[in-house]
């Protein structure tokens, strides 16, 4: 695991900060969203899988409770604490966590049926080798999932803009193009895509003393009615609201 890389180490820095309060937020457990994630992945009883920067373990806990054995692997140790705390929680004996960089992924080749990851290639500096990385530890003929936030072509950049000051972590989100691009270059093959709109408030996925920018920006973007973040912004009685574009690819390993 290359702990000097800068970027990783913002990631751990944010993410140690952020571990039980991300674990708590009832945005990341939204139902129809993880029933999405679960017909993209179509766990078997018997299937073997990785989750690939599995943060505070609710994909991984999810889908423990359909197939035979799964593991859990993310860069921030305290995410993995509240996912064992989870694991814990809920019963489940099916489940082992490991400290890992998912461009480095500790496993050989073939190891595994499924190989998924949830919302974190837009925290990637080389988000396909992190998918290089995930088809070569998944067995020929298994599946291989990723959801993401994907911005289009367009809002792309000014999506980034305020994903970065949200969230420091934030290296950049990919379009739906971009993911098929790096997918066909390492042959695999497109069995299902979704797309769905994650509604959220602004307030609970931000530091307080990032509010006061990242409301001048949405505030901006509400007001030139043009949507040019891309995630239908809206003032609400209860603050500001908008809603992540998600994407949910799987592909079956050759």
């Amino acid at each position: 695991m290359r702990d000097a890389d800068p970027h990783n180490a913002k990631v751990v820095d944010q993410f140690t900060r952020w571990a039980e309060r991300f674990s708590k937020e009832p945005l990341h457990a939204e139902p129809d969203a993880m029933q999405r994630l679960l017909a993209a992945v179509a766990p078997q009883s018997s299937s073997r899988v990785l989750d690939v920067a599995c943060g505070p373990g609710i994909v991984a806990c999810a889908l423990a409770r359909y197939a035979a054995k799964v593991t859990g692997v993310d860069l921030t140790a305290a995410m993995l604490e509240e996912a064992k705390l989870r694991q814990e929680r809920e019963g489940l004996t099916n489940l082992t966590w490991m400290q890992a960089d998912a461009t480095e992924l500790p496993f050989g080749d073939e190891c595994f049926d499924v190989v998924v990851t949830r919302y974190s290639f837009h925290h990637m500096r080389q988000p396909e080798k992190a998918l290089s990385e995930m088809r070569r530890v998944c067995r020929a003929g298994g599946r291989v999932v990723v959801v993401d936030a994907t911005p289009t072509t367009e809002t792309q950049l000014a999506y980034d803009a305020m994903e970065t000051l949200r969230d420091p972590s934030h290296a950049s989100a990919l379009t739906v193009a971009q993911i098929r691009h790096y997918a066909k270059d390492l042959g695999l093959k497109e069995v299902a895509y979704d797309f769905h709109w994650l509604e959220a408030a602004l307030e609970p996925l931000a530091d307080q003393d990032r509010m006061g920018a990242l409301t001048a920006v949405f505030n901006a973007d509400i007001e030139s009615g043009a949507d040019l973040i891309g995630v239908k912004a809206r003032r609400t009685e209860s603050g500001i609201r908008f809603s992540f574009p998600i994407s949910v690819f799987a592909w079956l390993r050759d």
